[in-house]
């Protein structure tokens, strides 16, 4: 098995691609090692010390190391923990745990639009950061407002500021008159 790994935007936080399917669908946001009961990969990749938070996409791992911890360090240890739990044949979630979806669910007026953001989110957004290692997914819309969650490799990520404002408060703007402002939520 070889494992690749490539750099994010976020210096904090390395992707990994196993080069086989790590989710069938979905995502999996591992903030913290307390967060990890739901998967044996995520806990085996959180008792290398110096991880932070782990994240799972369909086809890649991103780990978010210690601001103190050097990338050489642990990169050994961490490409080891990803070999290991995939010749094992342990599932990467426990039991009947399902990845999350993405979206938050929205109910009143504003289904319409709603809909054309997480529209506009999946087709123009979410692919965009998987290549960085992360997601985004919708949180809320309140008057002209969207609220989005960012994930992985781009929660925390020093440009991800200029992302939600320049790209996607840009991008949504552009094709929905209502939206008038994006803004990120820590969940």
């Amino acid at each position: 098995m070889f494992i690749q790994t490539e750099s994010t935007p976020n210096p904090a936080t390395l992707k990994f691609l196993p080069g086989q399917t790590v989710l069938e669908m979905g995502t999996a946001d591992f903030p913290t090692a307390d967060t990890s009961n739901a998967s044996p990969l995520a806990q085996r990749i959180f008792a290398v010390e110096g991880v932070s938070g782990v994240f799972f996409g369909t086809d890649f791992v991103t780990v978010t190391k210690a601001d103190a911890i050097d990338w050489d360090h642990i990169k050994p240890a961490l490409l080891g923990a990803i070999m290991e739990h995939f010749q094992s044949g342990i599932p990467v979630m426990a039991g009947d745990h399902q990845p999350a979806s993405g979206h938050a669910e929205h109910t009143g007026e504003d289904g319409a639009i709603v809909g054309q953001i997480k529209e506009l989110l999946d087709s123009r957004v979410r692919p965009a950061v998987a290549q960085d290692g992360g997601d985004i997914t919708f949180h809320g819309f309140d008057r002209g407002v969207v609220y989005l969650h960012m994930q992985g490799a781009c929660a925390g990520c020093p440009s991800s500021t200029l992302t939600l404002k320049m790209g996607i408060e840009n991008l949504l703007r552009h094709y929905i008159p209502e939206v008038t402002e994006v803004r990120p939520v820590a969940v």
